[in-house]
């Protein structure tokens, strides 16, 4: 890592990078493709190519989805040797870095878009550091950690003009358009209440932080992985999953599956910023008698209710969200042996003359009854995305912003993350804890108010607590730039 004493000579000057990216884009000419090669031949301004910040696990997969478009893996970045061990070996000419903010000094002039699959905790200062250089960017769901940084990233797509995408991969799906084809033509009428439900956590929620140090293994940087969160000891099994359920790090369930669960019903209805948001979380019990109190974990499960104002006369509507194994009532259009969207989880849109549902990614879209999806006949009025998600993103790179449609740009990926994280401001809200003013014992205010929010200005107006949650403080050293 470039340490904390070096910061300042290390620092990414943003201003001297765009002169230089704009003098080297004056001296270069560009020349025919039939001069550079014979029928058939991909000139390179044809191809895109892409450096990877965090290439395991679904980084690694990201990556490989975009070499399958016009695309050229051409920089690695991971701060961890032992997850970027098989793309360093699938992409052997790319060069290796473990800092971002070397990789960007260094390769800048050589890369034309960059991918972000980090922990959610530094998705932010990453596509922010790209963007400033010019840099397309296509960043893993949830979009950030905190509302502020999604504002701030969604404002910088537009300032600096490059091609955006969330990896919400379900966006470029059939389901989705088959959704709103529906509603659009009328078939259930006016929505008014959704249920949106997951089975994750998958992973630890709802316990304290260990208190055992463990060994930092040699191949991970464990202060470049901490990034943009506080300062703490390694602690064995965080890495490389776990992050999930602690809030320095992750979003929770909601963070993590809700763009998408709660991706369909916010294109098909259109929905904007949340009015108000209220919640109610699972507990966890240390012993017979005694409910724990963890709140740098985020909770077992939860039940978050989100208002939208209705929009051109139709109903205000109420949005469920439900984790841990929670899930809503079963329709009775459904039949007692049907599946539920897929199952684990899925969404349901209760209509003024019908209902709808889905699972994940807008899979498995159908009407209720079941039997009505092959009996209502509504024309195909929303163009497919054959291609899919990541080429998608890859031929609009090339093509130039504002040349060519996407899915999930930062202008609907941006205010569907705030959604996603309003209802985290509730969850959270849930836990704040204060000394009783007898002294005796602790009140959680928060699990009695309904949050009231104002969207264009990122402000809980009722319960001044909550806005702690909208903007973290980074830890010294990093910074969004802005």
């Amino acid at each position: 890592m470039v340490h904390e004493n070096n910061h300042k000579r290390n620092q990414i000057s943003r201003r001297s990078f765009l002169t230089n990216s704009a003098a080297a884009a004056a001296g270069f000419m560009i020349v025919p493709r039939h001069v550079l090669g014979g029928k058939g031949y991909t000139a390179p301004s044809d191809r895109l190519r892409v450096a990877g910040i965090g290439v395991g696990g679904k980084g690694e997969s990201d990556i490989a989805e975009f070499a399958k478009g016009p695309a050229d893996i051409v920089v690695l970045c991971d701060v961890d040797e032992r997850r970027a061990a098989n793309s360093v070996k699938r992409f052997p000419k790319a060069k290796f870095y473990k800092d971002f903010r070397e990789m960007l000094e260094k390769e800048h002039k050589n890369i034309d878009a960059v991918s972000v699959s980090t922990p959610d905790h530094t998705h932010a200062v990453a596509a922010m550091a790209a963007m400033q250089l010019g840099k397309h960017v296509y960043v893993q769901k949830p979009l950030t950690h905190d509302i502020y940084e999604a504002r701030m990233l969604t404002q910088a797509a537009k300032k600096y003009k490059v091609v955006t995408q969330m990896g919400n991969q379900g966006a470029s799906g059939d389901g989705v358009r088959q959704l709103m084809e529906w509603y659009n033509a009328g078939t259930i009428g006016d929505v008014h209440t959704v249920y949106c439900w997951t089975n994750r956590p998958v992973w630890p929620q709802g316990l304290p932080w260990p208190t055992q140090k463990a060994e930092i293994p040699k191949e991970l940087d464990w202060n470049l992985w901490l990034g943009t969160a506080p300062k703490k000891d390694y602690v064995d099994k965080l890495v490389p999953f776990n992050w999930r359920g602690w809030w320095d790090y992750g979003t929770g369930a909601l963070g993590d599956m809700g763009c998408h669960i709660v991706e369909p019903p916010f294109r098909v209805l259109g929905l904007g910023y949340p009015t108000s948001a209220e919640a109610s979380v699972g507990s966890v019990y240390v012993d017979e008698f005694k409910q724990g109190y963890f709140p740098d974990s985020c909770p077992p499960s939860s039940h978050v209710i989100m208002s939208f104002a209705g929009k051109k006369g139709k109903p205000d509507i109420k949005l469920h969200w439900m984790d841990g194994g929670i899930q809503p009532e079963r329709p009775e259009e459904l039949g007692p042996n049907e599946r539920m969207g897929d199952g684990g989880n899925g969404a349901i849109f209760i209509g003024t003359k019908g209902k709808m549902m889905c699972g994940t990614y807008g899979m498995y879209p159908s009407l209720l009854p079941t039997k009505r999806t092959s009996e209502v006949k509504v024309k195909q009025t929303i163009a497919r995305v054959p291609e899919g998600h990541y080429v998608q993103w890859v031929n609009a790179c090339i093509a130039g912003y504002g040349k060519n449609e996407l899915s999930a740009p930062f202008e609907i990926a941006g205010p569907l993350t705030e959604t996603i994280l309003m209802g985290n401001l509730a969850i959270r809200s849930y836990d704040v804890r204060k000394p009783k003013a007898d002294g005796k014992g602790f009140d959680f205010p928060g699990r009695y108010i309904k949050l009231l929010w104002d969207g264009p200005n990122m402000k809980i107006t009722n319960f001044d607590d909550a806005n702690q949650f909208v903007k973290r403080t980074y830890r010294d050293g990093w910074s969004l730039g802005v």
